[in-house]
């Protein structure tokens, strides 16, 4: 690494880097199976994280918001309690091809579908949940089809480490400049929280209708229909691969509002078993993520795992949009208990929706813009903010920071 003299941090000269396996400096295995007995679980204890509870860490939820099992069942069950400052992923499933990695922040038991890293003495854990984050686990994935990583594997990943206050140092830069860019993405959920509370205070609670607007179902109030996809099976190479986008439930769940891109496309065959559903269309899953809804942006096909909505003359879709968002709860409760739950265009239709005034609905649309355009602008600093902390991440295990 050579020398370094960085002002506010100290002096380190000529320090040595270690390579070593991460077998080497961390105990390297894996969580335990879930109890199957539900009773096991419930709101007092010590939480249980699952590999679907992955990515809601990520993003900010605290382990305690998580299903929690009593230290008697833990215990009649020989579970492990891992402790703080564990570094998780998942090391099989749709969760491993992400890549994605935490740092527990309490003992936690973790699902037996999750690598469980536990620092040992010679490492910082905030150094190598970055360095995870710079060299992720999904790299060892063999076979992307089949995504799977083995304990054995991970164990003999080599990381070069620097003494123990370097480390230190390097993972309080990065911790600093991680802090500013989630600062963008709290700015971010404030704005949608404001749309949230504009749209409570114009047309009241959309469940209780506390404003007593005159109540429809959805089909009465434009055309409500699901989309098409009779070819089997659904990936056939010939259905693909041509002019016109093809929208999955995942592209809706991850939208933010709008669908502004797309990952796949139909071919004239594809477009021929399917159908193009114009812009400004609102889609609503019914299957996987259910509830989810979001605007087309463009012109689309897309299966029918998705409903499609076009609205008449008596309502707005973003405010379809928006009221949906609020009963996504109650939607859910809706689906039958299945191998993969999932609800129907009835369910749907049966839906009540209180209807204000097209003019009403009108000013919140204008609300509804100007927030866009607000959260637009603040993705592109974010962007920004993104690209320079992955230029620090780059540098800080270059050793040149």
């Amino acid at each position: 690494y050579g020398k370094r003299n960085n002002a506010g941090y100290g002096r380190l000269e000529g320090y040595v880097v270690s390579l070593l396996t991460l077998v080497d400096i961390c105990e390297v295995t894996a969580g335990q199976s879930a109890p199957q007995d539900t009773s096991a679980f419930g709101k007092e204890g010590t939480p249980f994280i699952r590999a679907g509870s992955l990515e809601r860490l990520i993003k900010g939820h605290h382990e305690d918001s998580f299903e929690k099992i009593s230290d008697d069942k833990s215990e009649y069950y020989r579970l492990r309690l891992f402790p703080r400052n564990t570094i998780i992923f998942a090391k099989s499933g749709m969760s491993a091809k992400l890549g994605r990695v935490h740092r527990l922040r309490v003992p936690t038991y973790v699902v037996s579908h999750l690598a469980a890293i536990i620092p040992g003495t010679k490492v910082d854990p905030r150094y190598l949940q970055r360095w995870f984050e710079k060299n992720p686990p999904s790299r060892l994935i063999p076979n992307e089809s089949y995504p799977s990583t083995r304990i054995s594997e991970i164990s003999k990943l080599t990381i070069n480490l620097p003494p123990l206050p370097e480390q230190k140092r390097i993972a309080e830069i990065l911790d600093k400049s991680d802090g500013i860019r989630r600062k963008r993405e709290e700015a971010l959920q404030l704005a949608d929280s404001f749309l949230r509370a504009t749209f409570l205070d114009m047309f009241g609670d959309p469940v209780t209708n506390p404003k007593e607007w005159e109540r429809k179902g959805l089909n009465d109030v434009g055309i409500l229909r699901r989309g098409k996809s009779k070819h089997r099976p659904r990936n056939a190479p010939d259905l693909l691969g041509g002019p016109y986008p093809l929208i999955q439930t995942g592209d809706i769940a991850n939208s933010h509002h709008f669908v502004t891109q797309y990952k796949q496309t139909y071919s004239e065959l594809g477009l021929k078993q399917s159908m193009l559903w114009p812009k400004k269309t609102l889609c609503i899953t019914i299957a996987a993520n259910i509830g989810d809804t979001a605007i087309l942006t463009f012109d689309a096909c897309f299966p029918d795992s998705i409903v499609g909505f076009i609205p008449n003359g008596s309502v707005k879709t973003e405010y379809i949009h928006m009221w949906l968002t609020f009963y996504q709860n109650i939607i859910r409760e809706k689906a039958p208990e299945s191998a993969q739950k999932n609800i129907n265009l009835k369910i749907l239709s049966g839906l009540k929706i209180p209807i204000p005034p097209i003019s009403r609905q009108k000013k919140f649309v204008y609300c509804f813009k100007q927030v866009e355009l607000l959260k637009v602008k603040m993705r592109d600093k974010e962007k920004d903010l993104e690209d320079c902390f992955n230029s620090l991440t780059q540098r800080a295990f270059r050793g040149e920071l």
